[in-house]
């Protein structure tokens, strides 16, 4: 088939298309209001018209060529075909860049999806233009993203439809936010305690005692699940570091270091010697209980693990002599070593 005949056949076809197209658009006044049917006409028109041109000024080329006596290749028409949907694609672009400038959001959506078969834009779209129930359904629909949609159904408020789509995502704690979201504190209460014990049954015990103090606000619970991870070396450190952390009263705090460290067994004493050097810094009122902590742990240790003497400079910064002392014992010490 040659160019000619090529621009010929689609300009016929095209216009059998577009005369199926308005009657379809006429359809739509059985379902949809006459100006939401006026602005799709609209938009059709000015994207045919523009494929007219398009189509118009390739054919004149075309006549010209022939004309002059130049003659395509065999392949010519292939080129030719991809050369003027490229071109039609362009123009279907702009058309949506100038509505989303014009702030028309709707309509660049509808020129996304229906004529550049691009749902995802249309949809993010919408989204970006606030049309967030709009954008939702064509997630759903035509792109079966839950996630998308789900995100979407929140910003419009839409709370119910949200939580239905995270729960088939498994996104419990986010179901358990929206729940306290509309005040349905019993029901965000059991997702809540979904994601806890998720967390506590992968030994994620920090995590877990945040869900429970900042989730479902109760601090007690928090520190129990803390105690646990520390006494069943689950994250021990951490554990027990967030565990004093949340006493804010500091007589009541030096009591928990001084009852904790009596239930400590001895391969777990450097651990807590670490975290007296964070308690240590914290509150001047706390320095004598974690410094007599620290010197006992020390003094238990300093037989099989000789390095650890370092730690005694931590609980006495401004003290010059101590340095000396170390230095001094393990000057001593090599020279037992050696002998």
């Amino acid at each position: 088939m040659n160019k000619q005949k090529f621009i010929d056949k689609f300009l016929i076809a095209f216009m059998i298309l577009a005369v199926f197209k308005i009657i379809g658009i006429g359809a739509q006044l059985f379902h949809e209001s006459i100006w939401s049917v006026v602005g799709t006409l609209a938009i059709f028109l000015v994207v045919a018209f523009i494929i007219m041109i398009v189509i118009t000024a390739l054919k004149d080329k075309e006549q010209n060529r022939k004309n002059s006596g130049r003659r395509g290749s065999g392949g010519g028409s292939f080129y030719l075909e991809a050369s003027l949907f490229d071109r039609i694609r362009s123009r279907y672009e702009e058309l949506a860049e100038k509505y989303i400038a014009e702030k028309d959001y709707k309509k660049a959506a509808k020129v996304y999806m229906n004529l550049l078969q691009d749902h995802f834009r249309g949809a993010k779209t919408l989204e970006d233009g606030g049309f967030y129930n709009e954008a939702a359904a064509v997630y759903l629909k035509k792109l079966n993203n839950k996630s998308e949609a789900a995100s979407c159904y929140e910003k419009a408020k839409q709370y119910k439809k949200a939580i239905d789509l995270y729960k088939e995502l498994q996104q419990k704690e986010k179901v358990g936010d929206l729940y306290r979201e509309i005040s349905d504190i019993k029901n965000a209460h059991i997702y809540y305690q979904m994601v806890a014990d998720d967390y506590t049954g992968n030994n994620q015990m920090v995590k877990a005692s945040l869900v429970y103090s900042k989730k479902m606000e109760q601090p007690e619970e928090a520190q129990k699940i803390l105690l646990k991870g520390w006494e069943e070396d689950k994250d021990a450190f951490n554990c027990l570091n967030n565990y004093f952390a949340n006493v804010f009263d500091v007589r009541k705090l030096e009591t928990e270091i001084q009852k904790l460290y009596h239930k400590t067994p001895s391969y777990k004493k450097t651990i807590y010697l670490e975290a007296m050097k964070h308690e240590f810094k914290k509150d001047p009122k706390l320095q004598p209980v974690t410094r007599s902590i620290a010197y006992e742990i020390i003094a238990e240790k300093v037989g099989t693990r000789s390095e650890i003497i370092n730690e005694l400079k931590y609980f006495n910064p401004d003290d010059n002599v101590i340095l000396k002392d170390i230095s001094r014992f393990k000057t001593g010490r090599n020279k037992m070593l050696r002998n």
